[in-house]
């Protein structure tokens, strides 16, 4: 139990910060007619956290962190995406009907595979943060810790589409959902400067 105990508190360290990945999950459920719709989008998200996590925490910290150049592309990659999505985000332009904007279920997919896997500070806290702290934990105890930070991810992902679905019926206007964007557009701009700093 202290093993899972610790997952589900590291995960929630790493998941709780706003990012982009949770500022799309909260925005298809703003966005969709009905909540259930905003499922796409989030199931894509939780599933990518399950996958990053396990690759973490059998190994991919170890293969990441012992290449620079692997890091460095990943980062760089990463930061030129991170530019361009707070760019979009930006120039959205919420209304107080979105249904007419809401994403279908293709793009909602593609576009959380985009900000799961191409978010390097994402990639980067789980592969550092998460598997390193699981080298302490063997066997059924690191079973446990994975289990933890994955129930973490899935019941904050579908927290946020909730969340995004509540306010939708709050703010009437749109005007609130658009001082989120400018907001996050600005959060996102300043994770890709804080990455491109440490590369020099």
């Amino acid at each position: 139990m202290e093993a899972a105990i610790h997952g589900i508190i590291l995960a929630f360290g790493l998941i709780l910060p706003l990012g982009i990945q949770n500022v799309f999950v909260f925005s298809q459920g703003a966005t969709q007619p009905r909540v259930l719709q905003a499922f796409p989008a989030t199931i894509t998200a939780a599933l990518c956290d399950t996958f990053l996590i396990i690759l973490a925490v059998f190994g991919l910290s170890t293969i990441v962190f012992q290449f620079e150049w692997l890091r460095f592309s990943l980062v760089l990659v990463g930061v030129l995406f991170l530019l361009y999505m707070g760019l979009s985000i930006w120039n959205t332009k919420p209304k107080a009907n979105e249904s007419n904007n809401a994403l279908p279920i293709r793009q909602q997919i593609m576009f959380a595979l985009s900000v799961s896997l191409l978010n390097p500070h994402a990639i980067l806290d789980t592969v550092g943060v998460i598997g390193t702290s699981a080298l302490k934990y063997v066997g059924e105890e690191q079973v446990y810790f994975t289990i933890g930070c994955i129930a973490v991810a899935w019941g904050w992902f579908f927290g946020l589409m909730i969340a995004g679905s509540i306010l939708k019926k709050l703010d009437t206007t749109g005007n609130l959902m658009n001082i989120l964007n400018k907001c996050s557009a600005l959060f996102i701009w300043g994770t890709a400067i804080y990455l491109l700093i440490g590369l020099t």
